[in-house]
């Protein structure tokens, strides 16, 4: 007979007696269940919950999770792949107790991430947590490398009193203006507090461009703890609004027209403590590394696309002169750029300067995302990569002869397109493994497949409600 004294490989060493701690800590401040989470292949954020006498039983065991979400579609659909996608076998969700914490925003609750293990206690090779952290460690191990990033969250606040399939703004305000902050400042008001309860250090908070839209930024972390926050926060934002009977949409774009819902992604290279973003020779101060990284990124965009726009309703945001950093060019502070180099104020350059990457939205699967942008940087210091001239404005207005002698090319303007980028991609698949690779190429394949024949509108209602 087996006991939580004899827990089963998945878990670590010590993490039945935390888990115990922590249950009692919970259960003192009116915490009934945990919510075990993660992240599919498709973007959506899977959970089981647990009551929270059952913490340390998940600890040592895990909870079970069948290994067909790897193949879902954001509609529930399946796919499948040579090894998934049917209904056969399990695997155990083992939560990370350093990232548990009681969720403000939900009272009763706690969260926590989870890594999938197999039943014999080895990592599932379809788990993008785990390939995160393989690659970040990889690159410390390898390299000397660690990184820091931060990923903005952008959302559209909608009215709960309009039909489910429609989006009515909550807000009229203009974009970044007063008016729509004081429409909106309980909720607002709310959700700081909710943010600082739990541990999430908030940058600013502020109305974005389109209608009912706002933006959070938070601060910096290790990559996999940056995803965390990224699922985290965007789990507070939703159980704010509905205490104030709101509803939000992450989705790229919630309608055919107009500007949509980013996730833009901060990252920047370090090594023994330095930001390599700053103080070196390169073009605005960034180190040669520093270069050859970003050129690394630049490289693997239009691969990368299947991974950072992952969704038919992607490329409905992914459109020229609307910010969204839609060709294949670098520039400073350039925010038409796909990529854009932050330098940061004066002062506070070697902490804050990093490299923005913009044609990333909330639909991406934020483990996959960090861990696909790294390894293409990673790819670039490896062979040393030229960075190319760098652009200003708006490089939809260059002619054909400056854009060819700049490097820069439209993206793809289409998942299907984008996919057939990433199979061509030998950097970012074997970076993810053939099993996480065929996940992705399966389920972007999937999505072109549920949407064909749809118009633009039709494609952003199915899409609207779902992230």
């Amino acid at each position: 007979m087996t006991t939580l004294a004899d827990p089963v490989p998945g878990g670590r060493p010590g993490d039945v007696e935390r888990a115990t701690a922590l249950a009692g800590e919970l259960a003192g401040r009116g915490v009934h269940g945990v919510v075990l989470a993660y992240v599919d292949t498709a973007g959506i954020t899977r959970v089981k919950t647990v009551p929270v006498a059952k913490l340390a039983s998940a600890a040592a065991w895990g909870v079970g999770m069948s290994p067909v979400f790897d193949t879902f579609l954001a509609n529930d659909s399946i796919v499948t792949t040579d090894v998934l996608g049917s209904p056969d076998g399990d695997l155990r969700l083992y939560p990370d107790l350093d990232r548990l914490v009681a969720l403000a925003g939900q009272p009763g609750w706690a969260w926590a991430p989870v890594d999938r293990i197999t039943q014999d206690g080895e990592p599932h090779p379809g788990c993008a947590r785990t390939f995160l952290r393989r690659i970040a460690a990889d690159a410390e191990r390898r390299h000397g490398l660690v990184f820091k990033a931060s990923i903005e969250i952008e959302w559209s606040v909608g009215t709960d009193t309009t039909p489910t399939d429609r989006f009515e703004p909550a807000a009229t305000g203009p974009a970044y203006g007063a008016a729509r902050q004081v429409e909106l400042s309980d909720f607002l008001a709310e959700l700081l507090a909710a943010c600082a309860a739990q541990g999430v250090d908030v940058d600013q908070v502020h109305p974005e461009y389109a209608a009912g839209q706002f933006e959070i930024s938070v601060g910096a972390l290790d990559p996999v703890a940056a995803a965390d926050r990224s699922v985290l926060v965007r789990q507070t934002v939703r159980a704010v609004a509905q205490r104030h009977a709101l509803r939000v949409s992450f989705a790229p774009a919630v309608g055919a027209e107009g500007v949509g819902n980013g996730g833009h992604v901060h990252l920047s290279a370090w090594r023994d403590g330095a930001n390599l973003h700053a103080g070196g020779e390169g073009r605005h101060g960034m180190t040669a590394g520093a270069e050859a990284f970003t050129a690394g990124v630049l490289a693997h965009l239009p691969a990368l696309t299947a991974v950072t726009a992952p969704s038919p309703a992607s490329y409905l945001r992914l459109r020229p002169s609307q910010w969204a950093g839609v060709f294949t060019a670098w520039g400073l502070e350039t925010r038409e750029a796909a990529l854009r180099v932050v330098t940061g104020t004066r002062g506070l350059r070697d902490r804050a300067a990093n490299l923005e990457v913009k044609p990333v939205d909330l639909a991406a699967n934020p483990y996959l995302a960090l861990g696909c942008l790294i390894a293409a940087g990673l790819d670039g210091m490896a062979s040393s990569a030229a960075l190319p001239e760098e652009i200003t404005g708006d490089p939809a207005r260059l002619d054909a002869e400056r854009a060819a002698a700049r490097g820069v090319r439209r993206l793809p303007a289409g998942l299907a397109e984008a996919v057939a980028e990433f199979r061509k991609d030998a950097v970012l698949r074997d970076a993810l493994g053939p099993v996480l690779a065929d996940a992705v190429a399966a389920v972007r394949e999937g999505e072109v497949a549920a949407v064909a024949g749809l118009d633009d509108e039709r494609v952003a209602a199915a899409y609207r409600w779902k992230y």
